[in-house]
């Protein structure tokens, strides 16, 4: 047998050879092409993030933010990719020649010859590499570099060295910037210096560490700019320290200086200043001394005294000066951290005014009545929730399935037919696409594109001739939209629910809406970027991944794609310097529906001033079970915000307008000077937009947290803790989440030095309860009318008594009889009970609580006010009754407690005890047995067993009625 093992392989030979001329063509026109592909993706991100800049008429946004980002990338990345080449072309010009060679050297050489060839064009793909890295990271800082070049002074000193707080916000970033980037520089070059005189021989390893002077030089000089950029690094840090965060125990977090700070730290940065200095210009002195000696020893000190005097020292005055006597080390730099902190936030100039909060109890008819009168002139009760009755304006005022309401609603002031105004919930009939009747890529993106009307109803009670019994009083609804708003535009092309892309105004029309047949229409707003251009086509062909917009026989001459669509993303978009507001809501304005959106500048940079957490301070129940309400912040830690842009949002041209609203703020001052024309004067607002404008949620929520510790401000209490509020959670929901504030009207009563509101003040509130205490602490209001005088005037009621905070009263209220027996009821009608929002209401030196409470479910299967629960102050219990007048009526004991017991003629006649009479006991005692058999029967789902038990406890409790008449009457 042949040996298969050894010999040539049998079989035909094959020759592997150069591809065809054919092949190789096709390879090169397939390699062309796919880079022409990718050269065009990214021209088509680019082309169509221009067209929209420019169709909303903020090109200049998009182009002053693309060139300052090229800029940036092209000079720092060039610095850098000089800084690294260089010292690399230096490190081989300085390279010794090669004589006798050690084993080291023998087995680098190989890598020398391997890279001779190519040494040009590895030095250009390192320092191209490198400089592609520094200048991405540059260009992500374009925000830094124009607050640094257009910044305007804030013409407020910090208490510790005297400068502008305009440095600390916009110089100090940019050059810690610099900074970080010239250690960079540094230690790269270092390292590619390095490891090319180890290459060619300038620095050697085996047998002891071992340079040529030219190396000595060159690698010296390197750490000399190291270490003389750290001693700038230590000078920049002693400012630093007026910004710097630290975990205070007794205050938790802290920003600012603190005696350990002023008194250990900041001698010590000077004195290490001082050092690296010294050892950096000894580094320099090795182009002449040509030995490491003195510079390494520096080194050592400057690293020994880092040790103990920015590490060892400060934490002994700690630990033996501060602690000892905390409190009064402290006292100096708490008060700079409370002024500061409260200016940050701008509420330095909250009113603060004792209260007593138990109300007053009327003893004489005249009293109780005049209480009474006083309850209905206190405020405009809003008992139509928008976080709860979303629903029902959903299944009533829907009409189509490919209509939607938001879940959380807004509330706005409009006049009513008497000219009045009126606090008015309101939402937007958006699209919904989940509804449309057939889903294809016409219908969603060319038929289906647009809302229709603004639905309103009052926001003080229901309407008494609504079926179902229950329901808002709609001042404007139908489809079309009729009521009381004056004639407007009631198409809605942009909205918070509107989130894609539609393509109209070409030969495809759109459906307007459905009455009497289908009425179509076609867009004829500024907005949209025109299709009619094939390269605009294809760049949203590519951009949307979507190949039917390159060659759909609907999109023709005429065709605009919108896209961007919710409000809060288009502000965001044509303003990138500023942080959203949660909360974008909706106003009929000059005979359009505009989104208004509140937008806020922010700092991180305010000396003293304590940061927070955005996404945490402005979360609360809604932004919990509703992310659309979530703040969309720029940096999330801020220690500095003003409302200073009132955006608004055209809802059917889509049309952004910025307006400058505080005029006061330097850090939108800066951004205007870095964006010309982009933000309108305050003048340039309309008074009916003005009508609209209130007070922006989240920036509430902001100072209501800081408000918690920072009302206090005197520094031994400050720094005991003994006064610190919490937000308490939300009572009508069971997730663990703060409370939301509240707008409704109302007016503030007359404390102190501040005088009563003589008429009611749309306001947002909130209350406070002590930290770990679930009783009532302080109320807090604020003017949100941008028409009043007073806007913005923050008013805090301090309760000096014990009485109930929000969690207790709700919980007194479930404990209520009649709302017991209310939800009994329920359990067979396959309902839920759903609370609505507990405002709380100043009154008469206490609180007056008010909570609609609604019904779900049985044959409506959306929330209906059904009941409302009151609770004064001043009251023993809260009570639960059909209307809010009722309710007023029977806790102000106006018209008696209880209209079915007609109260005694005479006042001073005592009411007469129970009879003792055994037929009425016997009675009652049945009426009892019979209720508890009727809950068994509820429980066990007998509803026959049910009716049965009712009925016996209703004839038992007409006996013992009729029993206690008898025997009264024989008395």
């Amino acid at each position: 047998m042949p040996d298969r093992g050894s010999g040539p392989p049998s079989g035909p030979r094959i020759r592997v050879g150069r591809p065809s001329r054919r092949v190789r063509t096709l390879l090169m026109t397939l390699g062309v092409l796919a880079v022409l592909f990718m050269a065009f993706v990214m021209f088509a991100g680019f082309w169509t993030d221009w067209l929209w800049y420019r169709s909303v008429d903020y090109s200049s946004v998009f182009a002053k933010t693309l060139w300052t980002k090229i800029g940036l990338f092209a000079v720092f990345g060039l610095l850098m990719a000089a800084a690294v080449g260089v010292n690399i072309w230096l490190a081989h010009r300085l390279r010794p020649p090669l004589s006798a060679m050690s084993l080291e050297q023998q087995s680098l050489d190989r890598y020398r010859m391997g890279i001779a060839p190519y040494k040009k064009w590895i030095l250009l793909a390192i320092t191209a590499l490198v400089g592609l890295i520094a200048g991405a990271s540059a260009a992500g800082q374009w925000r830094t570099w124009l607050m640094w070049v257009n910044g305007v002074p804030f013409n407020q000193k910090d208490p510790q060295f005297g400068l502008d707080v305009a440095f600390y916000a916009f110089d100090l970033p940019w050059y810690r910037f610099l900074l970080g980037f010239g250690f960079a520089a540094a230690v790269l070059s270092l390292i590619a210096a390095a490891l090319t005189h180890y290459l060619y021989g300038g620095l050697r390893v085996t047998g002891g560490a071992r340079a040529t002077s030219a190396a000595t030089g060159h690698l010296s000089v390197l750490l000399g700019l190291f270490v003389a950029l750290k001693a700038v690094a230590y000078w920049l840090d002693r400012y630093g320290l007026a910004v710097k965060s630290s975990d205070f125990k007794a205050t938790g977090n802290w920003t600012g200086l603190r005696y350990v700070d002023a008194n250990a730290y900041l001698p010590a940065k000077t004195i290490l200043f001082c050092i690296a200095a010294i050892c950096a210009v000894l580094f320099f002195a090795t182009l002449w001394r040509r030995t490491w000696q003195l510079p390494v020893i520096g080194f050592g000190l400057m690293v020994l005294s880092a040790i103990l005097i920015g590490g060892l020292y400060p934490a002994i005055v700690q630990k033996f000066q501060v602690e000892p006597n905390e409190q009064a080390k402290e006292q100096e730099y708490i008060e700079k951290n409370i002024e500061a902190t409260r200016k940050a936030y701008d509420i330095d100039g909250v009113q603060i005014t004792d209260y007593s909060g138990k109300g007053k109890t009327g003893d004489s008819d005249t009293a109780k009545a005049d209480q009474r009168k006083q309850a209905d002139a206190q405020a405009s009760y809003r008992l139509i929730d928008p976080n709860v009755v979303g629903p029902t304006f959903d299944t009533l005022q829907r009409l189509r399935k490919y209509y939607q309401f938001p879940t959380t609603l807004d509330v706005d002031r409009y006049k009513d037919a008497s000219g009045k105004e009126q606090d008015t919930v309101i939402g937007l009939r958006e699209l919904d696409l989940d509804g449309i009747p057939k889903r294809n890529w016409i219908n969603d993106h060319f038929t289906y594109t647009h809302g229709y009307g603004a639905i309103t109803a009052k926001g003080t009670g229901t309407d008494p001739n609504a079926d179902p019994a229950g329901s808002p009083e709609f001042t404007d609804k139908g489809l079309p939209t009729t009521g009381q708003l004056p004639t407007y535009e009631q198409r809605i092309y942009y909205g918070e629910k509107t989130e894609q892309y539609s393509i109209v105004g070409g030969p495809q029309k759109e459906l307007d809406y459905e009455k009497d047949g289908e009425q179509t229409t076609s867009y004829k707003g500024d907005s949209g970027v025109n299709l009619s251009n094939p390269i605009n086509r294809a760049a949203y062909a590519v951009a949307f991944s979507e190949p039917q917009i390159m060659y759909s026989g609907a999109i023709g001459e005429g065709s605009k794609i919108l896209y961007n669509r919710t409000p809060k993303e288009r502000v965001e978009a044509v303003a990138p310097w500023l942080t959203i507001d949660g909360d974008a809501y909706p106003a009929v304005v000059d005979g359009r529906i505009q989104w208004i959106v509140d937008a806020y500048t922010t700092t991180n940079g305010y000396p003293y001033a304590s940061r927070t957490t955005l996404g945490d301070t402005t979360a609360d129940s809604l932004t919990a079970a509703n992310n659309q309400r979530a703040v969309v912040a720029q940096q999330n830690q801020v220690n500095y915000i003003r409302n200073s842009v009132k955006a608004t949002v055209d809802a059917y041209d889509g049309k952004v307008k910025l307006y400058q609203w505080d005029e006061k703020d330097p850090v939108l001052k800066t951004w205007m000077n870095a964006f010309p024309g982009t933000v309108e004067k305050k003048s340039a607002i309309s008074p009916e937009l003005k009508e609209h404008l209130r007070y922006p949620q989240d920036l509430f929520k902001v100072q209501r947290e800081l408000l918690t510790r920072y009302h206090v401000t005197e520094a031994p209490q400050f720094y005991s803790g003994s006064d610190v509020w919490q937000v308490p959670d939300d009572p009508t929901n069971k997730e663990k989440n703060a409370v939301p504030p509240y707008y409704l009207s109302l007016k503030m009563p007359e404390k102190g030095k501040t005088p009563a509101q003589q008429d009611q003040k749309f306001s947002l509130t909130t209350t406070f309860t002590p930290n770990g205490r679930p009783n009532l602490q302080a109320f807090m209001a604020v003017d949100a009318d941008a028409n009043s005088s007073e806007y913005g005037t923050i008013r805090v009621l301090n309760v000096k008594s014990e009485v109930p905070g929000p969690q207790q009263v709700q919980s007194e209220l479930n404990g209520n009889n009649e709302v017991a027996t209310f939800v009994r009821d329920l359990r067979g009608t396959d309902s839920d009970i759903v609370y609505g929002n507990l405002l709380t209401i100043p009154l008469d030196e206490g609180f007056l609580y008010v909570e609609p409470v609604y019904v779900k479910g049985g044959n409506a299967n959306y929330p209906l006010l059904k009941k409302v629960g009151v609770s004064y102050t001043g009251a023993r219990d809260p009570v639960f009754k059909d209307t809010l007048a009722e309710s007023f009526d029977a806790v102000f004991g106006a018209q008696g407690a209880d209209p079915e017991v007609p109260p005694s003629e005479d006042p001073d006649k005592p009411t007469p005890p129970p009879s003792s009479d055994p037929t009425v006991k016997e009675a009652l005692d049945e009426a009892q047995k019979a209720f508890d058999e009727a809950d068994k029967a509820l429980k066990a789902g007998d509803l026959s067993g049910y009716d049965e038990a009712m009925k016996k406890a209703e004839d038992a409790v007409k006996r013992a009625i009729e029993a206690e008449g008898k025997a009264r009457k024989d008395d």
